[in-house]
């Protein structure tokens, strides 16, 4: 479809998530213009307010669930809930293609026996598989997972580029570009403790972000960032090697930490400290350290993470998938630590559904603590939109003008949303949705999807090609050596 310089949306209701207005503001009948890839306007929607948009950019415009004409009569209200693109702060856009591989084990076992098999073949076999697909592997898997982010109302995620994809980067920026998505990509590294065809040196590992670097400095909707894989397999010198690149480069570092018991256990037996202590021993902890999952905590680890000022990144889905448990989640919150929810990859959440993520993680909090009152739906509905934005340093998550044009429209009209209500319009998106009801989503003012159909990439060839290289893998797995290198149990 062509894509205007300015876009019209009108919806039943809308979810700014603005300091401005008040985080919790509901507007009923409102709209959003955007010009360029910035919102112009986002409020209540008026008559007036149609037709002086529509007088003053006429053929430039376009109006979202309009009939197509040169000028559209009017401005029709789309039956639905308006509101800021959703931002995910942790992912792995390698996952997507092993889905329900290695299920039923824990997280070194499942990396063991899914991803650094998968992303190891990748690897080996990437001329023979570039052959067959047409593409290299690598990037029918990126593609697939650009795809699963946008059908979800993702527009902006950090992914963590680590073990054989950390020499894949241009792969993932192609995808990237190619989808309209923004990207943190945070660049792996690890030298022990791993398999070790998936080793570096810290000074290979620093000339690995140089490069990185380089290769987005075009780009407006992707950026590099230091992502050694775990604290259990980088050693001092990598993890402040890496810390000082991120320092004179100015950017975020991140990784997983204390994810798995038995890992997190084995590091404190044979390192004499918890991963948290040994990260803020080498200086690795700041404002500007981003910790994925952080399962496993000391009351102690939790105090450093906040004098620190890290911040931490929740994954329920695949921490209970993986049997790796919840972190204290209520206690960071309380104790002011900066979180945001997320998915995690697709091969251990088997999805990028952020909403039903956001869910599980509170429902696993009232729960555990018996208190219903706890992360309520608008809290977490900030937890995976202004939060996350604000932790990635995008200028994303909220409706204001000056904003990013990166928004979604989840469609009311499905059985499970109706009746939605004003005063019900934020607890339905929690606790009633099914995740699958983004009907329209706009990225940097450019439609992605349209009426559920995407606009800018050919889904049906992705999923051609990724159900073909998952095919593919699993004749390789079938006579492959099983690999075992990684954390507590080499």
């Amino acid at each position: 479809m062509r894509q205007p310089r300015c876009i019209l949306i009108r919806a039943r209701f809308m979810l700014p998530m603005s300091d401005a207005l008040g985080r919790s503001t509901r507007i009923e009948d409102g709209y959003v213009l955007t010009v360029g890839d910035r919102i112009a306007e986002a409020g209540r929607y008026t008559e007036e307010v149609g037709e002086r948009i529509l007088r003053e950019r006429g053929g430039d415009l376009l109006v979202v669930g309009a009939p197509a004409a040169p000028a559209p009569a009017g401005v029709p209200r789309l039956d639905g809930v308006l509101l800021p693109a959703f931002v995910k702060a942790h992912g792995h856009d390698h996952e997507s293609p092993i889905i329900g591989v290695a299920k039923d084990q824990p997280l070194t076992h499942w990396l063991d026996h899914a991803v650094n098999p998968f992303s190891g073949f990748l690897e080996e076999e990437r001329d023979r598989l570039a052959a067959a697909l047409g593409s290299p592997p690598q990037l029918v898997a990126y593609r697939k997972a650009r795809l699963d982010d946008v059908s979800y109302g993702i527009t902006a995620a950090l992914t963590h580029h680590c073990n054989f994809n950390k020499r894949h980067v241009a792969e993932l920026v192609e995808a990237n570009r190619e989808a309209g998505t923004r990207l943190v990509i945070a660049v792996g590294g690890q030298d022990r403790n791993y398999d070790p065809r998936a080793l570096d040196t810290p000074a290979e590992a620093v000339e690995r972000m140089r490069r990185a670097a380089a290769l987005v400095a075009g780009e407006p909707r992707a950026d590099v960032i230091p992502g050694p894989d775990q604290f259990f397999s980088n050693g001092p010198e990598m993890l402040a090697g890496l810390k000082a690149w991120a320092r004179e480069n100015g950017t975020l570092i991140h990784t997983h930490s204390s994810e798995e018991p038995k890992t997190t256990r084995w590091f404190v037996e044979t390192y004499g400290m918890t991963e948290v202590e040994y990260a803020r021993s080498v200086g690795f902890l700041d404002r500007d350290t981003i910790l994925a999952h952080q399962v496993n905590c000391t009351d102690r680890d939790l105090e450093i993470i906040r004098e620190t000022g890290a911040a931490v990144v929740h994954n329920p889905l695949a921490n209970t998938i993986l049997g790796s448990g919840m972190p204290p989640l209520v206690r960071m919150l309380g104790m002011g630590i900066p979180v945001a929810i997320s998915t995690d990859g697709s091969g251990s959440a088997d999805n990028q559904n952020i909403l039903n993520a956001a869910r599980l993680a509170s429902q696993y909090q009232k729960a555990l603590h018996a208190d219903a009152s706890l992360l309520p739906a608008q809290q977490l509905l900030e937890l995976i939109t202004v939060e996350p934005a604000r932790m990635l340093r995008l200028n994303a998550g909220s409706l204001e003008p000056g904003r990013d044009a990166d928004l979604v429209l989840i469609d009311l009209r499905r059985p499970n949303l109706v009746p939605t209500r004003i005063e019900t319009v934020v607890e339905n998106l929690i606790w009633a949705s099914n995740g699958d009801e983004a009907r329209w989503v706009v990225a940097a003012g450019e439609v992605l999807v349209d009426d559920y159909r995407f606009t800018r990439v050919d889904a049906g060839r992705v999923l051609s090609d990724v159900g073909r290289l998952a095919e593919l893998f699993a004749d390789y797995a079938r006579r492959a050596p099983e690999v075992r290198g990684t954390g507590a149990h080499r």
